[in-house]
């Protein structure tokens, strides 16, 4: 392990920290804050001190390292820095917040820069400012990852940099072209913060001021689902917002390698992709069911607002952003087995969204059939073709060994979480666990949209925290932290 460039890439996470928090307090000083909400200030203030020593004594550690980055340094930089960055994320909401735990705030600041969208808290109107657009801001940033940003504006790490990139961004970096790495992570992020502006002036456009506009644009972008309200979208009443989201979280769940090839008109590798069609395909049918479902159990008889309600909250669910617009707690067990598999499935590869991505599920089904087939001739030989290229056998095992771990440490984390919530129904010990791993936030039963986490014990809310990084990570970056060969000194 190379301690030294691994302090060195850590210092610069850091910075984006840094700068994150000075944005928010900026915003405090914008709306007056200095006097009306001090204490918010001084949070703020707080919260950059600590972390800028952090990041100098972690350069100065690493000032002197090579930046020749393997993959051991990759996992470990993604896993150390996701870890660090959401602890020290949590230092406004115990500075600020009266009462606040050190459990409470590192659980709302991982969620948020894992961008679940699971809250501990309630009355968020009361807020400061300040603090409620760092809130929302963590998940923008958490949206295509800190790492990602950092990488796209290091140009001295070379092609090391896309070392990084695979093993936080569900390892689509081989889909950018070979040789122009770090200009395709930044044509990413220039599309990621296009969408952001133009979803800013949507949502602006049709009502929201200016300051709700860019927080829930950071949290749908992101599909991300905090909100500044405690009853999320619903509390505005505005079906034109609802449509408009709904537009922005299925961008946000789409692969941004995807819309950048759309951009150029790369109609072969359009007309190759696998993923795409069956995003589209899903949307449609679930949503189509859920509507019939609304139909024969709801009270009203207006057609628009039932497809909107129906789409909305598959768009929402589907893509993990958690956003409700309705209490789907309250809908029949239909339609929540519906919704649950959509939890369980997520969103495409290389976008935003958590859950298993739908390439994932793609090729688990075409290996899958394969494999029945064979039980019967066994010597058919099938090859499986994803985006127009034959799957390697080391893909295969990959997602293999991902559906695996993921079982085992949902069954393990519920088994867990029940022993330590001894009060809790089992939809909601399973809830918990499945709906943080997966990022989605909200889920069924005292965690359903209505509800929220805090009323958990300290020591589930940190393991969830845990699980949170782990789903937005998945799973190996961080498991690798506890294999001891990943930190001895050898390259």
């Amino acid at each position: 392990m190379n301690y030294p460039l691994l302090f060195r890439l850590l210092s610069l996470i850091l910075v984006a920290l840094v700068f994150a928090f000075s944005a928010s307090l900026g915003i405090g000083l914008l709306y007056g804050e200095w006097e009306a909400a001090p204490h918010a200030i001084q949070g703020f203030i707080v919260s950059i001190g600590v972390t800028s020593c952090f990041s100098i004594v972690f350069y100065l550690l690493g000032r002197s390292a090579e930046i020749r980055i393997f993959r051991k340094e990759a996992l470990a930089v993604i896993g150390l820095g996701w870890l660090l960055a959401c602890t020290l994320g949590a230092l406004p909401y115990v500075l600020i917040l009266e009462e606040c735990s050190v459990s409470d705030a590192i659980f709302e600041s991982t969620s948020g820069i894992t961008t679940t969208g699971a809250s501990v808290f309630t009355g968020f109107e009361a807020w400061p400012r300040s603090l409620l657009f760092w809130r929302c801001l963590s998940q923008w940033m958490g949206g295509l990852g800190v790492v990602v940003f950092f990488v796209a504006v290091l140009g001295s790490l070379g092609a090391s940099g896309k070392i990084l990139f695979s093993n936080e961004s569900s390892g689509t970096s081989t889909e950018i072209e070979s040789g122009r790495f770090q200009s395709g992570v930044i044509q990413i992020m220039y599309l990621y913060l296009a969408l952001s502006g133009l979803c800013v002036l949507s949502l602006n456009m049709i009502g929201l001021g200016w300051y709700d506009a860019v927080c829930h644009t950071f949290t749908t972008i992101s599909t991300g689902g905090y909100s500044t309200r405690s009853a999320s979208i619903e509390a505005f009443q505005n079906p034109t917002l609802e449509w408009v989201m709904i537009l922005f979280m299925f961008l946000g769940g789409t692969s941004f390698i995807l819309m950048l090839r759309v951009i150029k008109r790369d109609i072969p590798y359009i007309r190759r992709n696998s993923e795409f069609p069956v995003y589209i395909m899903i949307i449609l049918g679930a949503t189509l069911l859920i509507f019939l479902e609304r139909i024969m159990h709801s009270t009203t008889n207006d057609l628009h607002e039932l497809i909107r309600i129906s789409m909305f909250q598959v768009v929402s669910i589907l893509t993990t952003s958690g956003f409700s617009s309705a209490d789907f707690g309250q809908w029949f067990v239909s339609s929540e087995v519906i919704l649950l598999a959509l939890m369980l499935t997520g969103g495409c590869t290389g976008s935003t969204a958590g859950g298993i991505k739908i390439l994932r599920t793609i090729i688990a089904l075409r290996i899958s059939k394969r494999n029945i087939e064979k039980a019967f001739r066994t010597n058919v030989v099938r090859t499986i073709k994803i985006n127009g290229t034959l799957l390697k056998k080391e893909t295969e095992d990959q997602v293999g060994a991902f559906l695996i771990l993921t079982m085992i440490i949902l069954v393990t984390a519920t088994v867990s979480i029940s022993f330590l919530e001894q009060s809790a129904s089992l939809e909601t010990a399973c809830s918990v666990v499945f709906s943080t791993l997966m990022n989605i936030g909200p889920g069924f039963d005292q965690i359903g949209p209505t509800g929220n986490y805090g009323f958990l014990h300290n020591y589930t809310k940190l393991i969830l925290s845990l699980l949170m990084i782990m789903g937005r990570l998945e799973l190996f970056a961080i498991l690798v932290l506890f294999s001891p060969s990943l930190w001895k000194r050898f390259s």
